[in-house]
C-alpha cells in the first residue's frame, strides 16, 4: 500500500511547468546580449510550444516510457529540461548533409526511404561493411547504428535476424536516419576518457574574441598611465625644487610656455579619448587624473582655480607622487617599464589562435594524450610566421580549454581538476562503460559498433516517468537485441573482474574527488551497468528522487540498499546513533521483502521518521516529500554503503581525509546560504555533505575519528562569519552523540543548543534567518 495514498492527490502533470519554461526562454530570446544564447533560447521556445501542443492534443503522454503517440519505445525522443518530450524524434528532422552525400554517391533520390533501400542492396551492404572494418564512423544517436548492425548480421550469416531487424525498423525508414555517419578517424582507444575532442577545443579557441577586461587593462597601461604621468610632470613644473619631491604644486605662477604646453596636452587628450574608448577611468572627475586634467583646463582658459579645486589638485598630485614616486625616479621608472612590458604582451585571442593552429594538426575526433606541446610558449619558428614574440606564455584561460582534451584515466582527470564536478564526471563515464560493455562481443567490428552505440545511447536524455516506470535500457533496442547472442558467456571470470575493477575505479574517483556531493543519477546508472556485469549480487544502487513528483512510495531496491547499509553500519556505529536508526528493524524488513517491485513498509518507515509531514491535515507539499526522500537517503546512505560493502571501494585519501573534505564543503555551503536570498537548496546540499561526512567518520578508526572531531570547530572558525555561529548547534549535536548522548525525537537536545542537521523542513529550517523561515512557511 502507498504510504501516502490517503493523503496525496493523484499525481498529474499540468501545463504550468512547460508554460513557465516557454515564457523564460522567450524573454531570454529577446533580451540576452549574446546572439548565440538568444538563438538557443528561441529553439527552446519552439520546443516548449511543441510540448504544450502535444499535451493539449493528447499526442504526448507525459510520464510514460512511450510519451509520443505512434513512436515505439526504442525511438530516441527529443527531450527538454525536466524530462518533457517535444513529440519529435532526435533521429528525425531534415536530411543531414552526410545523408544527402550518400544518396548522391549511390545515385538514388535524396530522401531517407530511398537511402534505406539502397543500403539493403549488394552495393549498399558493401559500403556498410567497409565502414565496419575501418571503424571510421560516428554514432550520434542510437538509430545510426541500426543499418550497420543489419550489415554485420548479413556478413555473419545471420540472415533471419537481419531480415527481422530490417523489417522492424523499415516502417520508420522515411522519418528516421538509420544510415551511419562517416568520420575521419576511428573511435578513441579504450581506457582513457576526455571532456572535449580536439575539434571542439579548436572551435572554442577559434571563436575567442578579444577580452574586454584584458584589452581595457592594456589600453590603460599603454595609453592612459603615460598620459597621466605627463599631466603630473606638467603640474610639477609649477612646484619649487623642495616641494617637487612631495608633489606640492602651484608654488609659483606658471609662465606662458607652460600654458602653451598645457594646451598641447589637452589637445592630445582629446585625440586619445576619441581613439581609445575601452577605459573610462580617465573621464572620472574624482580620479587623480581627472582632477589634474580639469584643473589644467581651468588654468589654460585663464580662469583662476577656486580654493576647493586647488586643494583637490594639490592632494591628487601629492597622492600620485607618494604612491609611485616622481616620474623621473627609479621606483616610478621601474614600475612603468614593467607595465609597458605587460601592455606589449600579445593579446589572448592571438595566442588562442596560435594554439588552435597547433591543435588543427592533430586527429580531430578524439582527445590527446599529451597537452604539454600544445600549451608551450611561442617558439622562434612561430614568431616568424605569426609575429608573436618568442617565449610568450599561453594564458591560463587558453590552457584550460586545451586541458579539457586530455585523454587519460578518469581518476587522473579528476585529480588534476579537469573534471570540475560529479555531474561533469557523469558525462565522461559512458566512454568507459561503453568499452567495458562491448568487450563481451566476440567479433572486433561488432565490439566497436556496440561501444559507439552505447556512447550514443547514454546521450539520450531521461524522460519524466511516473508510477515507478524505469528508463529505456540499451538491450531493449531492436539492433542490440538482434546481436545479443553474440556475446561471450556472462559468467566469464575475466569479464567480471574487469567490470568490478571499472566499478571501483569510477566510484573511488567520484567519492574521493567529490566527497561532499551526492552521486548524480547518470553516474549511478553507469555504476549499475558495471555492477550487473561484475556478477556481484545484491548490490542495489538508487537514484535521487525528485520531490515535486514523488508519489509516496519506493521501489524495492531502496529497501535492499538500506539492508546493505544495515549490514555495514548496524550494531552501534556513529552514523546509526546520530540519525537514531534501528538498523536491526531495517535488516528484518529487507530480509522479509525479497525482490518485491515496491517497498510500502520502507515508505511507511521513511514517512514516520520524517514525522509524517504529508499527514495530520497539513496537506501534500514538496517540502514534505523532500523530508521523506531524505530519510530514504539517510537509511540507504545513498549508495555509499553498497559501494563500500559490496564493491569494496577504498578511496586513496582515506576516510578521515574524506570526512574533512566533506566538512569543508559544509562550511562553504553554510556561508553561501547565509548570503543568498534563496538559501533552501544550498542548505539541502550542506546537509547532504554533512551526512556523507558522518558516513566517512563511521568508517574511521577511533584515533582518526577523534582527530577529525577535534578539528571540526577549528575549521568552522577558519571560515568567514557567520559559518561558526550557524554550524555551532550541528557541531554540538555531533559532539553530544559522540560522547554517548542522543538527540531527541525532534532532532534537538540541550534546549535547542544541539541539533541534528538535515536538509528539508516544512516549518522553516533552523539554519535560516527568522525572516527566511517566515517566507519558507508562507510557501
Amino acid at each position: 500500500m502507498n504510504a501516502h495514498a490517503d493523503q496525496q492527490p493523484p499525481m498529474t502533470i499540468s501545463a504550468a511547468h512547460p508554460e513557465g519554461q516557454a515564457a523564460r526562454a522567450f524573454v531570454t530570446s529577446l533580451t540576452h546580449a549574446d546572439p548565440d544564447t538568444r538563438s538557443r533560447a528561441a529553439d527552446r521556445v519552439r520546443g516548449w510550444r511543441a510540448v504544450l501542443a502535444g499535451i493539449t492534443t493528447g499526442r504526448l503522454t507525459v510520464g510514460s516510457r512511450t510519451p509520443v503517440s505512434g513512436l515505439p519505445v526504442w525511438v530516441t525522443p527529443e527531450v527538454l529540461r525536466g524530462g518533457f518530450a517535444t513529440g519529435a524524434a532526435r533521429a528525425g528532422g531534415p536530411l543531414q548533409p552526410y545523408e544527402a552525400d550518400a544518396a548522391r554517391r549511390a545515385g538514388v533520390p535524396e530522401d531517407r526511404a530511398a537511402l534505406f533501400a539502397h543500403f539493403l542492396t549488394e552495393d549498399g551492404l558493401a559500403d556498410l561493411w567497409a565502414l565496419l572494418d575501418s571503424g571510421r564512423y560516428a554514432v550520434t544517436v542510437p538509430e545510426e547504428a541500426a543499418l550497420l548492425t543489419v550489415a554485420w548480421l548479413v556478413r555473419a550469416g545471420e540472415h533471419d535476424a537481419a531480415l527481422e531487424l530490417a523489417g522492424e525498423i523499415r516502417p520508420f525508414a522515411d522519418r528516421l536516419r538509420f544510415a551511419p555517419r562517416p568520420a575521419p578517424a576511428p573511435a578513441p582507444a579504450p581506457g582513457a576518457v576526455h571532456r572535449r575532442t580536439v575539434a571542439q577545443a579548436t572551435a572554442a579557441l577559434s571563436r575567442r574574441g578579444p577580452s574586454a577586461q584584458v584589452e581595457s587593462q592594456r589600453e590603460a597601461l599603454a595609453v592612459w598611465r603615460p598620459f597621466a604621468d605627463d599631466l603630473l610632470r606638467h603640474w610639477l613644473e609649477t612646484a619649487t625644487p623642495e616641494g617637487r619631491t612631495a608633489g606640492h604644486v602651484l608654488a609659483f605662477r606658471p609662465d606662458r610656455g607652460w600654458h602653451a604646453r598645457g594646451r598641447e596636452l589637452l589637445d592630445r587628450y582629446a585625440r586619445l579619448a576619441e581613439r581609445h574608448t575601452l577605459t573610462r577611468r580617465h573621464r572620472d572627475p574624482k580620479s587623480n587624473e581627472g582632477i589634474l586634467r580639469l584643473a589644467l583646463e581651468e588654468t589654460v582658459a585663464g580662469r583662476p582655480l577656486d580654493p576647493r579645486r586647488l586643494g583637490l589638485l594639490r592632494h591628487a598630485a601629492a597622492s600620485m607622487v607618494r604612491k609611485r614616486g616622481l616620474p623621473e625616479s627609479e621606483r616610478h621608472t621601474a614600475l612603468r617599464h614593467d607595465q609597458a612590458r605587460q601592455a606589449a604582451r600579445p593579446a589572448h585571442r592571438d595566442l588562442a589562435a596560435l594554439v588552435a593552429g597547433r591543435l588543427s594538426a592533430l586527429p580531430q575526433d578524439t582527445g590527446t594524450a599529451d597537452i604539454a606541446p600544445l600549451v608551450a610558449p611561442v617558439t622562434e619558428a612561430e614568431q616568424h610566421t605569426t609575429g608573436l614574440p618568442a617565449g610568450a606564455a599561453v594564458p591560463p584561460t587558453v590552457r584550460r580549454v586545451v586541458q579539457t582534451t586530455l585523454s587519460a584515466p578518469i581518476g587522473t582527470l579528476v585529480a588534476r581538476g579537469i573534471v570540475p564536478s560529479a555531474e561533469a564526471m557523469a558525462e565522461l563515464v559512458p566512454q568507459l562503460v561503453a568499452e567495458e560493455t562491448a568487450t563481451g562481443y566476440r567479433d572486433p567490428a561488432l565490439r566497436t559498433l556496440m561501444a559507439a552505440h552505447y556512447r550514443a545511447f547514454r546521450a539520450r536524455r531521461s524522460l519524466l516517468l511516473l508510477n515507478l516506470e524505469r528508463q529505456v535500457r540499451p538491450e531493449e533496442l531492436p539492433w542490440v537485441r538482434a546481436v545479443a547472442d553474440q556475446q561471450r558467456d556472462a559468467a566469464d571470470r575475466g569479464a567480471r573482474r574487469s567490470s568490478l575493477g571499472a566499478v571501483r575505479e569510477v566510484a573511488e574517483a567520484a567519492v574521493a574527488g567529490f566527497p561532499g556531493t551526492l552521486l548524480p543519477n547518470p553516474l549511478v546508472r553507469e555504476l549499475g551497468v558495471l555492477g550487473r556485469r561484475s556478477g556481484i549480487r545484491d548490490a542495489p544502487l538508487v537514484e535521487e528522487l525528485a520531490a515535486d513528483i514523488f508519489m509516496g512510495t519506493f521501489s524495492g531496491k531502496f529497501l535492499a540498499a538500506a539492508g546493505v547499509a544495515a549490514e555495514l553500519l548496524g550494531g552501534g556505529s556513529l552514523y546509526e546513533r546520530y540519525y537514531d536508526i534501528d538498523y536491526s528493524v531495517v535488516r528484518f524488513l529487507a530480509d522479509r521483502s525479497g525482490t518485491e517491485r515496491e517497498a510500502p513498509e520502507f515508505a511507511l518507515l521513511c514517512a514516520e521518521r520524517a514525522g509524517e509531514p504529508a499527514g495530520h491535515g497539513r496537506g501534500w507539499s514538496v517540502a514534505g516529500n523532500g523530508m521523506v526522500i531524505e530519510q530514504a537517503q539517510i537509511l540507504t546512505t545513498h549508495n555509499l554503503a553498497t559501494l563500500v560493502h559490496r564493491f569494496g571501494i577504498a578511496p586513496a585519501p582515506g576516510w578521515a581525509e574524506l570526512a574533512r573534505r566533506c566538512f569543508t564543503t559544509v562550511c562553504r555551503l553554510a556561508h553561501r546560504a547565509a548570503g543568498t536570498p534563496h538559501p533552501l537548496a544550498t542548505i539541502k546540499d550542506a546537509a547532504y555533505a554533512w551526512r556523507q561526512m558522518l558516513f566517512h567518520l563511521s568508517l574511521c578508526d577511533e584515533r582518526d575519528r577523534a582527530e577529525v572531531l577535534a578539528w571540526l570547530p577549528e575549521e568552522s572558525a577558519r571560515h568567514r562569519a557567520p559559518v561558526a555561529t550557524l554550524l555551532a548547534p550541528a557541531l554540538e549535536g555531533l559532539r553530544l552523540v559522540c560522547d554517548g548522548g542522543s538527540l531527541g525525537p525532534d532532532g534537538t537536545a540541550a534546549g535547542g543548543r544541539a541539533r541534528r542537521l538535515t536538509g528539508w523542513s516544512v516549518s522553516g529550517h533552523w539554519l535560516l534567518r527568522p525572516s527566511d523561515r517566515s517566507r519558507q512557511r508562507g510557501r
